[in-house]
């Protein structure tokens, strides 16, 4: 059984620095509200809850849901590292299509503290130890932190092999910022340019500067999600139609094929893309605007060759022509992604759905895409799981 599926509602806050934030239970609460206003339901009508977050302790996600009702409806705990709030998202999908729930709520918070990542628990197995091998031996430099060991890593396979320069890295955090500038949720909303990236301090000298990552950021999002029945039963409007949507999880090239872009899933991402095409029956050139994973600029250099928006190798070009914002052939990160806009990990999915939403509907305002009638979403976390979305305006 296969339904049409629909997000009715959507909401978030603004993302904030570790510090700055309310507990994660008011977060997600406020979320989770605007999210029900949005939609013109009540938490009485939504019948199942996937709830996702990856810095909290077993059942984080009811203490957030009480704080807004308590009515004994199924609550699922998701937990799949930086594309958490896209697996909530994927599950309550699955729920209304499927037909085990007429409306289901994806949300996803996250209280972050200050600083790279890093495991919590350091007496058994990290998930990551094949990861952490891969990368000792492709790109070694074990004094830098993993996260950027591994994105770096991957974007310097991307230079080695086309020549692709540092500053093509730069343009795109510079695009971000131009980006954020329009985005009251936006934790960084300056502009910078190409230079003031360059001119950064290099985590990694040649390869990576600081402002080509992500911060570190706390907030939550919400999207409430419905079948076509209960849509015009409740004779609800707004509505976003989910076209189609691929969850994917590491192969063995991730690691045999022994090339970085792999360690931080390239095939997991174009597997996914290439699920979505095919079931939605569209290529990338019928989207007209994309939200992607770019938890450093290099990430977003390889997810445009990942998700079909240039050639393998054309990453470059596609920047110079500036077919990755207004004007070209794609807009990307109009929220100012990850880069600008913050990364709370199980917050980070649902805000990329509340952007599109807003784009499909025309409520954008300054960062409202012409003619936006098709729109990607790609959500990636190493470990490994990647989401890619659909959404169509009705």
């Amino acid at each position: 059984m296969s339904r049409n599926v629909y997000v009715i509602g959507v909401g978030m806050i603004p993302f904030v620095k570790p510090g700055a934030n309310a507990p994660y239970p008011q977060m997600a609460a406020a979320a989770l509200r605007a999210a029900m206003v949005d939609a013109g339901v009540g938490y009485a009508q939504v019948e199942q809850a996937y709830v996702g977050y990856v810095y909290g302790d077993s059942t984080a996600g009811q203490r957030a849901l009480y704080e807004v009702g308590m009515t004994g409806i199924p609550v699922v705990n998701v937990n799949n590292n930086c594309s958490t709030g896209s697996s909530a998202l994927f599950l309550a999908n699955q729920a209304v299509s499927g037909g085990s729930a007429e409306c289901a709520l994806a949300l996803g918070f996250e209280q972050m503290s200050p600083g790279a990542l890093g495991t919590l628990f350091g007496d058994r197995p990290s998930p990551f130890e094949r990861f952490d091998l891969a990368t000792d031996e492709l790109v070694g430099h074990a004094g830098i932190p993993l996260a950027l060991r591994y994105f770096g890593g991957a974007g310097l396979a991307h230079m080695q092999e086309f020549g692709t320069r540092l500053e093509t890295f730069a343009k795109i955090r510079a695009k971000a910022s131009r980006h954020a500038a329009n985005n009251p949720m936006a934790l960084f909303r300056n502009v910078v340019s190409a230079e003031d990236v360059m001119n950064s301090p290099a985590v990694w000298p040649g390869v990576l500067t600081r402002l080509m990552a992500c911060p570190p950021t706390c907030g939550a999002g919400a999207a409430i999600l419905c079948s076509e029945d209960f849509l015009k039963r409740h004779g609800l409007k707004g509505a976003v139609r989910i076209r189609a949507q691929s969850m994917t999880t590491d192969t063995s090239r991730t690691f045999d094929a022994r090339d970085m872009r792999e360690v931080v899933g390239f095939s997991m991402t174009r597997t996914a893309a290439q699920n979505v095409y095919e079931a939605a029956g569209v290529g990338p050139q019928d989207i007209q605007v994309v939200e992607l994973h770019d938890c450093f600029a290099q990430n977003e250099l390889l997810s445009y060759e990942s998700l079909g928006l240039c050639p393998i190798g054309g990453a470059e070009r596609f920047v110079e022509d500036g077919d990755n914002t207004y004007g070209g052939k794609f807009v990307t990160n109009p929220s100012g992604g990850l880069l600008s806009k913050g990364h709370p990990l199980g917050a980070t999915g649902l805000a990329q759905c509340t952007e599109l939403v807003q784009q499909l509907r025309g409520e954008a305002g300054p960062r409202q895409v012409d003619g936006a009638r098709l729109a990607l979403q790609h959500n990636l976390g190493l470990g490994g799981a990647c989401v890619v979305t659909l959404y169509e305006k009705v």
